[in-house]
């Protein structure tokens, strides 16, 4: 299992519009709809505010990896979303969020994929190089690449 397998051009917004934690757990959920990846927009998107309920998936050093399991989703499924100023995402280390990962998984996931998926987010996202790499890229292109020179490095 790599990234590349549930990322592409479709659900990676390089530039968020969102200004605070629910816009951008909104559009984060809209990018999945759009793609026709989710059957139920709101279902989706109370699922995964239900979990942030429990405790900030913002884990420190400007990311958050949003996530949450879904009736009617079929696989792990992502999104990737980048804010230029940053979001108030009551994250651990209590710093703004900048780096946005949403994973969905069915709710009947008895795999274990999505915690491998998470895992390997996880993995990418605290090194600090690959985090400020992910920053500046401009394209969905940019990020799918740098994705993918990581993937390589660490498989």
């Amino acid at each position: 299992m790599t990234l590349l397998d549930i990322l592409n051009e479709k659900v990676i917004k390089v530039e968020l519009e969102a200004k605070d934690k629910e816009g951008a757990l909104k559009e984060l959920v809209g990018i999945l709809d759009e793609s026709d990846l989710i059957q139920d927009k709101e279902k989706t998107l109370e699922a995964v505010k239900k979990r942030e309920e429990l405790m900030s998936t913002g884990i420190g050093h400007g990311v958050a990896i949003p996530h949450a399991k879904v009736e009617g989703v079929d696989k792990v499924i992502a999104a990737l979303g980048k804010s230029k100023e940053g979001i108030d995402f009551k994250a651990l280390d209590g710093e703004p969020v900048y780096i946005f990962f949403l994973l969905i998984a069915p709710e009947e996931d008895t795999s274990g994929y999505h915690i491998r998926a998470l895992a390997r987010i996880s993995r990418f996202l605290k090194h600090g190089h690959f985090r400020e790499r992910l920053k500046k890229t401009k394209t969905a292109k940019e990020i799918l690449e740098l994705i993918r020179e990581e993937e390589e490095e660490h498989s």
